[in-house]
């Protein structure tokens, strides 16, 4: 049996009750979990800006997003794309709890998300009809959508949610940092009720970074593999309801998952190279705090990017935890592609439905795993049938953030 935190009686449990995704991979949590479990992967050319000039121009998009037709509180043209995203997810997300507008409205609800380039696309608008006509002609609601802190805000307004928001620009660990930071304020009761995530849209600059740190993938990003060769660039919103355990019970809620714990930790030792120690910490701490001990983990959803920095340094950090017995690791953005700060996000999402659906996310584009990583099993191909009861969620980031988020099967 695993090892059992002994809670505080003034501290609650904390349960997710609904999953909410808009991704490449499709719209809703279920049509995300089915393609990552089957291993398919939703990138292609990319659309959303000018690829003039990019020798690698692949992206994981959103083809066809329409957030009107799922939007009821809320105009969609007040926010951004990624603000959209989140609104849209947290949609998706709050039905999938079974929660309605009384339910929502009569919580201290909070909406908080993370997110790397904020709303991106809308000030790359701004910047070119400044240069083109002058900074006089850029219109109020154009420049109301370039705030990041909307992001947080447009999931809020469309779920009525009245009890504070918070938009985390921790680069791609932000979507771990907004699970955790709801999971604090529910455990102390400071809310009642949270909607968290992380959510960015797809832009030139992104890529064009990427592009001159010659970090893109020629084709689609192989983690973990030999022949890996980089990211691609991709975009969406993933969302999680959290509420109290008892609360969830008392209104007959479908549990995915508990939230056991998280750890962070920030060493600002390099500006992209990340590094093992603070990592290892990160994981620590994040167990500690969980009441567990690494034989507990039975699988976890790494951070891998597919740059071979990455992958090494996250096997190194989790070889100095768990000695040479790891557990499966694997990597969803295999599929999704790296979708900056909603990554960890979209890693918490398909964590829970692992641990109440039972499976193993794969790592699909896998075809001979590294052997400068040792002995490691990254779930190659498709999802693998298991029954895991802890899951441990990873998000790293430029400036050498990390977030460990640590789930477990509801019940146990």
């Amino acid at each position: 049996m695993p090892s059992q935190p002994t809670p505080s009686p003034s501290l609650r449990r904390v349960v997710v009750t609904g999953l909410g995704a808009v991704s490449s991979l499709g719209l809703g949590a279920h049509e995300l979990v089915d393609a990552v479990r089957y291993g398919r992967h939703g990138i292609g050319p990319a659309e959303q800006f000018d690829v003039t000039g990019f020798e690698h121009t692949l992206a994981g998009e959103v083809r066809g997003f329409r957030p009107g037709a799922h939007l009821r509180r809320t105009d969609p043209e007040r926010w951004g794309r990624s603000g959209q995203f989140a609104a849209v997810a947290a949609r998706f997300a709050a039905d999938d709890a079974g929660l309605d507008g009384d339910d929502l409205s009569a919580h201290r609800g909070v909406s908080v998300f993370g997110t790397t380039n904020g709303e991106s696309q809308e000030v790359e608008r701004v910047v070119a009809r400044s240069v083109d006509a002058g900074p006089g002609t850029v219109g109020p609601a154009l420049l109301g959508r370039t705030s990041p802190g909307s992001i947080a805000g447009a999931a809020a307004a469309e779920l009525g949610l009245t009890g504070g928001t918070m938009t985390f620009g921790t680069a791609c660990a932000a979507g771990n940092y907004a699970v955790g930071y709801a999971y604090d304020l529910i455990r102390s009761g400071e809310a009642d009720l949270a909607v968290c995530g992380g959510a960015d849209a797809s832009n030139r600059a992104t890529h064009a970074g990427f592009h001159a740190l010659g970090a893109l993938a020629e084709s689609v990003p192989r983690p973990f593999d030999e022949h890996r060769d980089g990211i691609v660039t991709a975009e969406g919103g993933a969302a999680l309801v959290l509420e109290p355990l008892d609360a969830a019970v008392a209104r007959g809620a479908r549990i995915y998952a508990e939230v056991l714990g998280h750890g962070m930790t920030c060493d600002a030792r390099h500006m992209t190279n990340p590094h093992a120690g603070t990592i290892a910490d990160c994981v620590r701490t994040a167990h500690e705090r969980a009441g567990i001990v690494p034989a507990d983990v039975d699988y976890i959803c790494a951070h891998g990017t597919g740059t071979r920095a990455n992958d090494i340094t996250e096997v190194t950090a989790v070889r100095e935890v768990f000695g040479d017995d790891l557990p499966p690791i694997s990597s969803i953005k295999s599929m999704l592609g790296h979708t900056m700060g909603a990554a960890a996000a979209f890693g918490a999402l398909v964590s829970c439905a692992a641990l109440r659906d039972g499976f193993l996310p794969p790592s699909a584009t896998v075809r001979a795993v590294d052997p400068a990583l040792g002995t490691v099993d990254v779930v190659p191909g498709v999802g693998r049938n298991a029954s895991p009861r802890i899951v441990q969620n990873h998000g790293f980031a430029f400036g050498g953030n990390n977030a460990v988020v640590l789930f477990g099967k509801a019940g146990v």
